[in-house]
């Protein structure tokens, strides 16, 4: 082992790893780029616990605030944990304050030449049908299926998100396939 005066090759490896810093949250170009890598999808993931998109866009903000006056305390590479579960936490604080309802917006279906009036009509009942079907699951199993199906979540992805462990996720997705199947028919592939 060569030694640098009394510091071995190890020693200075260590203390060169140990000086590299994470970047600082406080500094506005890495906060910047914190909201851009997550605003949009926590966002969602707020959106389809509540079913409020202007109540999930507020509580993001409000999150996003708080880690701009809490920057100093916040490390970097657990900043993506932090804002989920702080967005988390702001939205269950809401829910023991008042009763949320899952609204859904309707769709627009394109009305195109190549289709019939009668393929359309299908269509409109079908996707009225699954929407019902959607807000029907558990609010729990409702979460993992559209973090799965919408935004095509991992459940690694999907247990981080949560803090739940994959076989808790395999089993709410399960439970979310059966129950949709016996709503929508056992023909229909979700």
């Amino acid at each position: 082992m060569k030694y640098f005066g009394t510091l071995s090759i190890f020693e200075v490896s260590l203390i060169k790893i140990m000086s590299k810093k994470e970047p600082s949250v406080c500094e506005e170009k890495v906060y910047n780029e914190l909201f851009r890598a997550h605003y949009e999808s926590v966002t969602r993931y707020i959106y389809y616990k509540c079913g409020n998109l202007k109540q999930a866009e507020d509580i993001v903000q409000n999150v996003f605030i708080k880690i701009w006056k809490l920057c100093s305390s916040i490390i970097y590479s657990k900043a993506k944990s932090y804002i989920y579960s702080a967005c988390n936490n702001s939205f269950l604080n809401e829910v023991a304050h008042k009763k949320v309802v899952l609204k859904h917006q309707k769709t627009i279906v394109e009305n195109t030449n190549h289709e019939s009036p009668d393929f359309l009509i299908e269509m409109d009942e079908f996707r009225i049908k699954l929407k019902q079907a959607i807000s029907d699951l558990n609010p729990k199993e409702r979460e993992v299926f559209l973090l799965s199906r919408v935004e095509d979540k991992t459940y690694k992805e999907i247990a981080e998100i949560t803090g739940l462990t994959v076989k808790a996720i395999e089993r709410r997705m399960s439970k979310a396939l059966k129950e949709l199947r016996e709503k929508l028919g056992k023909h229909i592939k979700i």
